[in-house]
């Protein structure tokens, strides 16, 4: 199947790009993107160096071998460098600007290169003077604001460990992360704006803290003017925290595989996922998606509109080290209006605008023209990722956003910190298609059987190890949870739980998940903690939560089994969605709640949600016989016939 090509870029586009140069001086001269990404992965060594070279990875040692004996997990990369992650980012100079900090009821603001040094120099300071030493964990419960940026590359300057989320979590989510890790120092603020609301934090905090008891110091950002007091004995007001007289940060030197943050990713049951990243990998993945993938050059401006609890916060900082200005920004993407992100992009000059189909969708709906609103004359990439854009949004951003731009829907996740597929800016668009498997990545598709296939869905696997495979999980000392996640269908191939589509011109399809992980507005979440929430109301004896896919994004819908004579009203629903909005987050609350006589489970008591998921989809299920309430899964089909 060949998809009609949307937008072509010129021989002069392809020529200016990183990647075209790259491509030029690759062992052989590849002659096209599919060549070039053949060799990839057929010399992992040779291609990884290339990209540490060609990047300029700064470091005191540069590396001895580049890659280790190729197994998965436990490959080792770059073996006997020496570097610091926060360096490669703060390697810009001088009076560029270097960072952007925007959001509801903010001014913009716009820090220097020179400046951020100063101001991460005496963060970094400031944390020492707290104890702050390598190997200490520094969690982020913040906004995507400037402030966090600068105490994420203190921390990381000084060899801690940087975990984060953001400040819409509920009490629960945040221990439910952060308490698997102990934290010695809390970053947060007293508060924070989200469609033209502000939230306080000090009660959440009170609670949090609480339940931590390995927090020994909160730095705490008078971030909403709240000026919360919090029963800590030992909080750093952050203003005090850099105010002192530093002007160039040190670096610890360490070695590649130190760890450097620690992400959240849930599956179906128990807690969140504690996934430990490593510094030299990380880094080298996020230059090659950077400037090989995205076409991210120095002076280009960079934005994503994310939050600090999705990997795309972590991805969109690294692009300082391509010498970028990063645009943070901080609320909702349609207050006051839907334009604001458009003007935004005006306003600094954005080269690199990076969103999800659902704002794009929320755009269409109602009838919004950003090319009409905001002038996008510097803007060269459209990035978006969450879940796969529609074919008709493909349609609708070259008809209202921008002609003549790169259009990249990008795949990837939270477990590896980067991409498997997307953009590659010397190559054709082609409506409802990823362009390319990303370099260095052997991403196939595969059926049940484990064999390769072209142009059908199969499951999306890697067959070869990249260095920004996970370090491991936190607390997983043999690694059994480690290798069960990712290694366990498939013995020795990473399976990521997606379906794609590999067409025969190197184009990919996403179809979605193909395990029970949800993905509501690209921000993966777990069954497990919703569950948990709902748990606490007596009148349900028991539940289901699935992802129903609708418009391009994905639906959370809530199926409950009552007690005896309790009716599913609407002050019974309200009630529902504030016990998990409070547990948890308003990501994971369900858009649909229904009244249902029972759950269905195998023979063998497991709870089926993938049955569910399909039975909602309208797709047949294969293996009702495992069940031992088939008859149910009628109830489920029927339910939005009703609605």
């Amino acid at each position: 199947m060949m998809s009609e090509i949307l937008w072509e870029p010129s021989r002069a586009q392809i020529e200016a790009t990183l990647l075209h140069r790259f491509r030029a001086t690759a062992p052989g001269s590849p002659e096209t993107y599919a060549d070039l990404w053949q060799w990839s992965v057929d010399d992992l060594p040779a291609f990884w160096d290339k990209v540490w070279r060609d990047c300029e990875v700064v470091a005191s040692r540069v590396p001895d071998v580049i890659m280790g004996e190729p197994r998965m997990p436990g490959t080792e990369w770059f073996t006997g460098a020496e570097l610091n992650f926060a360096e490669n980012l703060l390697r810009r100079r001088g009076d560029a600007v270097a960072l952007v900090g925007a959001g509801e009821g903010r001014d913009d603001e716009t820090v220097t290169a020179d400046e951020l040094r100063r101001r991460v120099a005496n963060a970094q300071q400031g944390l020492a003077d707290l104890g702050v030493t390598q190997g200490d964990r520094v969690a982020g419960l913040m906004p995507n604001c400037v402030e966090t940026v600068v105490l994420m590359l203190a921390a990381t300057s000084l060899g801690a460990v940087w975990s984060s989320c953001s400040p819409d979590f509920g009490p629960l989510g945040i221990v439910d992360r952060f308490g698997q890790i102990a934290p010695k120092v809390l970053c947060t603020v007293d508060g924070y704006r989200y469609n033209g609301q502000t939230h306080p934090t000090a009660d959440k905090l009170t609670r949090v803290l609480r339940d931590i008891e390995a927090i020994e110091h909160v730095v705490l950002v008078d971030f909403a003017g709240q000026r919360a007091e919090l029963p800590h004995a030992a909080v750093v007001r952050y203003d005090v925290l850099v105010s002192g007289e530093q002007t160039e940060p040190q670096f610890v030197q360490l070695p590649p595989d130190h760890p450097l943050f620690i992400m959240y990713s849930s599956g179906t049951t128990g807690a969140p996922k504690s996934i430990v990243h490593g510094a030299a990998g990380t880094l080298v993945k996020h230059l090659a998606e950077h400037r090989l993938q995205s076409d991210v050059q120095a002076g280009d401006v960079v934005f994503w509109f994310t939050t600090c609890g999705w990997m795309m916060w972590n991805w969109l900082v690294s692009a300082l080290a391509s010498e970028a200005t990063v645009v943070c920004y901080d609320g909702a993407p349609s207050q006051p209006d839907l334009g604001v992100l458009w003007r935004l992009a005006e306003r600094h000059g954005i080269t690199h605008f990076g969103t999800s189909p659902k704002f794009l969708a929320a755009n269409a709906n109602a009838g919004a023209v950003p090319a009409q609103s905001a002038d996008l004359a510097r803007m060269r990439a459209l990035l978006s990722t969450g879940s796969p854009l529609n074919p008709e949004q493909f349609d609708w951003c070259y008809a209202h956003v921008k002609e003549d731009m790169l259009l990249a829907s990008v795949s990837g996740g939270t477990d590896l910190i980067g991409c498997f597929a997307g953009g590659a800016p010397i190559l054709p668009v082609r409506r409802g298609e990823l362009q390319a498997r990303t370099l260095g990545m052997a991403v196939e598709a595969w059926d049940e059987r484990g064999n390769p296939v072209l142009g059908q869905k199969g499951e999306l696997v890697c067959t070869k190890p990249f260095p920004s495979l996970p370090l491991g999980f936190w607390n997983d000392p043999d690694g059994s949870r480690y290798r069960d996640a990712y290694f366990t269908y498939f013995p020795g191939v990473w399976t990521h739980g997606d379906y794609i589509e590999i067409r025969p011109h190197g184009g990919v399809v996403i179809y979605g998940r193909s395990d029970t992980t949800l993905n509501p507005g690209g921000v993966r979440i777990g069954t497990a903690e919703i569950y948990r929430a709902v748990e606490q109301v007596p009148e349900v004896l028991d539940s289901v939560v699935v992802g129903r896919p609708v418009d391009g994004d994905l639906e959370v819908v809530l199926c409950v089994r009552l007690a005896d004579g309790v009716e599913l009203d609407d002050a019974f629903v309200e009630r529902l969605k504030r016990e998990i909005r409070e547990a948890t987050t308003p990501r994971h609350v369900p858009r649909h709640v229904f009244a249902v006589s029972d759950v269905p489970y195998t023979l063998s008591g497991k709870k089926v949600e993938k049955a569910v998921r399909k039975v909602l989809a309208g797709e047949p299920v294969d293996n009702r016989d495992a069940l031992a309430n088939p008859d149910v899964l009628d109830e489920y089909a029927a339910l939005f016939e009703e609605a």
